[in-house]
């Protein structure tokens, strides 16, 4: 009888602990994604969000509007990653998967070296810098961009700084496109607006015909500077 108790407490155990960490998700999941949370930002109502998520649903409708109150904003509020929930999100993610022994990536951002902008405390190193979100993401907060649907049509780089900078000013969008007519980097709503009938490439390929132009005129310089070598060798012999 003593066994069958203990082996009942231990179900009843284990089925709590599921329980809770069921409901531990449902609190961190996002209501338009329905994933968990990626760069959480609160509204003014106190709703949470994916920051992509209420951005994305903002941009699509004339007013700005809670998803879940309802509640109208006269203006679009401004919205940044909740640090506090963005832990409590990764901290949920480590405990639901088991140990894997970290990695070379799982450290402390090192002086010039790119950070994760959502960690709280501790910055670890950045490994990719999202396009989309503007923000950069250590090893841990960059998994569901890996794995949520959602996500996984972002734009991801080598993390850089001043994710800012790779945003075009006039539209909002990321930086994508490469107008060789006018040597320029634009957005996608740039290409259909002012860039229409302009000869177009993506930023990877723009990237390397400037690159190999600037290999070429680097090899025409140093070949005219050792022609004017030569020419001052030989006017230093004649003489």
């Amino acid at each position: 009888m003593c066994c069958r108790l203990n082996v009942d407490s231990s179900r009843d155990g284990a089925d709590m602990a599921a329980a809770g960490s069921q409901l531990m998700e449902d609190q961190f999941l996002c209501s338009i994604c329905l994933e968990v949370f990626t760069a959480p930002v609160s509204t003014p109502c106190g709703h949470n969000f994916c920051q992509s998520c209420i951005s994305a649903h903002w941009d699509l409708n004339v007013s700005c509007q809670c998803p879940i109150c309802k509640r109208l904003f006269q203006a679009r509020p401004e919205l940044h990653v909740n640090t506090f929930i963005s832990e409590m999100v990764a901290h949920f993610r480590r405990s639901a998967q088991p140990e894997t022994g970290g990695g070379p990536e799982l450290r402390a951002a090192r002086p010039g070296e790119v950070h994760c902008d959502v960690c709280a405390g501790t910055r670890l190193k950045a490994l990719k810098s999202c396009l989309v979100c503007l923000v950069s993401y250590c090893q841990t907060h960059l998994e569901p961009h890996l794995t949520a649907a959602g996500l996984r049509r972002h734009q991801l780089i080598e993390p850089v700084e001043n994710l800012e900078s790779r945003v075009c000013t006039q539209h909002g969008k990321p930086l994508e496109l490469f107008c060789r007519d006018e040597q320029a980097c634009i957005c996608t709503l740039c290409s259909v607006v002012d860039h229409k009938a302009h000869d177009l490439v993506s930023l990877q390929d723009g990237y390397e015909v400037q690159k190999a132009e600037l290999v070429a005129m680097e090899a025409e310089l140093q070949h005219l500077i050792q022609q004017r070598q030569m020419r001052i060798a030989e006017l230093k012999t004649d003489n």
